[in-house]
């Protein structure tokens, strides 16, 4: 390591603070140097010795007269002999004089000058330490609630005191931030909690299949072939529900890249190859254009489609349409059923969350679809509007950026 490698080594680390009271010093300095060169250059111009004889005022010596005095002020007189032979030699002492004295008051004015400048500059970097440890305060309490908070106690916040300037915007959006994380964290636990449950279920099933089966005295090939078509039922759940949660965590990650999608083609293919299971259902498929995913566009709509079909009524029937407004491209998806109270429209786009029994007419749900269908959405970009009609059932649209 270089003699300049061990040195910096040896040095503590330049914080902000320093750097900027140094900042503050060194300008101050440099404006102080610079004025103070200035004046004396000014100084130096203008009272010289022969000042004294061009300047032609009351108070110096004047030799355009009769020669008779040389006044150096009210009270000061330099006696001056009459007479053509006199008049040089007089006048170059006086001349000589005035100079040493000038010289005298522009040494003594530097030297003051400069020890001015020496305690001001002193003094500079003094307020500037104070100046900015006061203004970078508020960054020193951001970096320790940085430095101790940490997953367990993310419910802290700054609330900085203070005018409203950019440091307080910072506090401001770090709490924001922290807000944020507190909320992604809680629903990160009760995602992975939810879906442990769920996974267990099938896993608990299995194990209760396979022990009766072992357990039966008189069991046969009927009996273990009908174990056998059970656990495969369970077994194929288990997979559409890690498949769910695969496309999941993928839409939530976000896209790696666009292509253009046809919305609208995916929504005809999807309604003509779905089984709308003896309800009614209407499509009114217009040109909408997007780009995105066309995989995760193709799981969004059949999901919508899914969820229509199945939390539906006997009898009951599904809409679903694409067009393009407001220079987006929008897809609807409504059905009928049960009446949906308001304040559950947002769970239902949660994980496994499920509304009352009487919603559905079947157990084939896992309760992820629709929260795929808001990750895939926010992956585009895309807006979900929810409504809840009076008279029963849901309509859900989608609002996709218009593309190629």
């Amino acid at each position: 390591m270089s003699a300049r490698g061990r040195l910096r080594g040896h040095l503590p680390a330049p914080t902000i603070r320093l750097r900027l009271t140094l900042a503050y010093g060194g300008l101050f300095l440099c404006s102080a140097a610079a004025l103070l060169a200035i004046t004396y250059v000014l100084v130096h111009h203008q009272y010289t010795g022969s000042f004294f004889i061009k300047s032609g005022r009351q108070g110096v010596v004047n030799f355009q007269g009769s020669g008779k005095v040389i006044t150096n002020g009210a009270t000061n007189a330099f006696a001056v002999p009459v007479g053509p032979k006199a008049f040089a030699p007089n006048a170059k002492i006086a001349i000589a004089a005035a100079q040493g004295q000038s010289d005298s008051a522009l040494h003594q004015l530097l030297l003051s000058s400069a020890l001015a400048l020496a305690l001001m500059a002193a003094l500079s970097l003094w307020l500037g330490w104070v100046i900015a440890g006061r203004a970078l305060r508020p960054l020193r309490t951001i970096t320790d609630a940085a430095r101790d908070i940490s997953a367990s106690n993310l419910h802290r916040r700054l609330d900085l005191d203070g005018p409203d300037d950019e440091l307080k915007q910072l506090g401001a959006t770090f709490d924001g931030l922290l807000g944020r994380l507190e909320t992604s964290f809680e629903a990160q636990r009760q995602f992975v909690a939810n879906a442990s449950h769920e996974l267990r279920t099938p896993l608990t099933l299995e194990r209760t299949l396979l022990e009766l089966a072992l357990s039966d005295p008189n069991a046969n090939i009927d009996s273990y072939r009908h174990t056998c078509e059970q656990l495969l039922a369970v077994g194929e759940q288990q997979e559409r529900l890690i498949e769910s949660l695969l496309t999941l965590s993928r839409s939530q990650r976000g896209l790696d890249s666009r292509q253009p999608v046809d919305l609208a083609a995916i929504t005809a293919a999807a309604a003509a190859s779905v089984d709308h299971e003896g309800l009614a259902l209407e499509t009114a498929i217009q040109r909408a254009h997007t780009t995105g995913n066309p995989r995760l566009v193709e799981r969004l709509v059949a999901n919508l489609l899914s969820n229509a079909i199945r939390h539906n009524i006997d009898g009951g029937s599904v809409s679903i349409a694409t067009d393009t407004r407001d220079g987006h491209a929008v897809l609807t998806v409504a059905n009928t059923g049960p009446k949906i109270p308001v304040s559950e429209l947002e769970r239902i786009f949660q994980p496994f969350q499920r509304l009352e029994p009487a919603r559905t007419n079947n157990g084939r749900g896992l309760g992820l679809g629709l929260s795929i269908v808001r990750a895939i959405a926010d992956a585009h970009d895309a807006t979900i509007t929810t409504e809840a009609p009076a008279a029963g059932g849901l309509r859900i649209e989608v609002s996709f950026a218009v593309g190629g």
